[in-house]
């Protein structure tokens, strides 16, 4: 049996979106994965480069990857398979090390983080993805552009000061255009690709 745990964050998406978004993009898709145990989301990530802004509540990398490690070790005296579907960037390296450190211990645990492209926070993409899962939570009327400079160029000073010193406003792109239908695209994409992921994964682990 596959355990399926949504990792979020809560930390500060604009003006616009709610702290919650990550976590919600995260339990959508663990929703839309057939044949898995949904479990509670885990709300709290590392969030660490939008300090600063207010609503941001980081636990930061090593507790981050702590937790995971702790989650993975419970859940796999239950399950079989355990999968951490992440959408926040910031936890790409403590779900990394954490699922790396169970596999060492012989568990059967995987991760996977969806590739929407687009903006890299609270811009188009995001805005869209909450348009198609909860639209009364987000306010158009005060969504507008942030820093739009490439985020590739952007990351070292990202790493370096936090998204406060590139954007005032907490937004890395440009909400305008985004639409519920976009979104809807967006999570159908997102779900294709992850229980194409799930399904290989499965499938190794009875040939092998």
């Amino acid at each position: 049996m596959l355990l399926a745990v949504p990792v979020g964050a809560t930390e500060q998406h604009g003006p616009h979106l709610p702290l919650t978004t990550d976590t919600d993009i995260a339990v959508a898709l663990v929703e839309r994965l057939p044949g898995a145990v949904a479990a509670p989301p885990l709300c709290f990530g590392s969030s660490g480069e939008h300090a600063g802004f207010f609503g941001t509540l980081s636990i930061g990398q090593p507790v981050t990857q702590r937790v995971l490690i702790e989650l993975g070790r419970s859940a796999c005296e239950s399950y079989a398979h355990v999968l951490f579907v992440s959408t926040h960037g910031g936890n790409a390296a403590p779900v990394a090390r954490a699922v790396e450190y169970l596999r060492f211990e012989g568990r059967d645990v995987r991760a996977w983080s969806p590739r929407f492209g687009g903006d890299a926070h609270a811009g188009r993409t995001e805005t869209s993805l909450m348009l198609a899962l909860d639209p009364a939570r987000v306010d158009l009327e005060l969504a507008e552009p942030g820093c739009t400079e490439d985020i590739a160029a952007l990351m070292p000073r990202l790493r370096r000061e936090g998204v406060r010193a590139v954007s005032p406003n907490g937004i890395l792109g440009d909400p305008a255009g985004a639409s519920a239908e976009e979104g809807r695209e967006l999570l159908e994409r997102a779900t294709a690709e992850l229980r194409d992921f799930v399904a290989s994964w499965l499938r190794a682990e009875v040939s092998a």
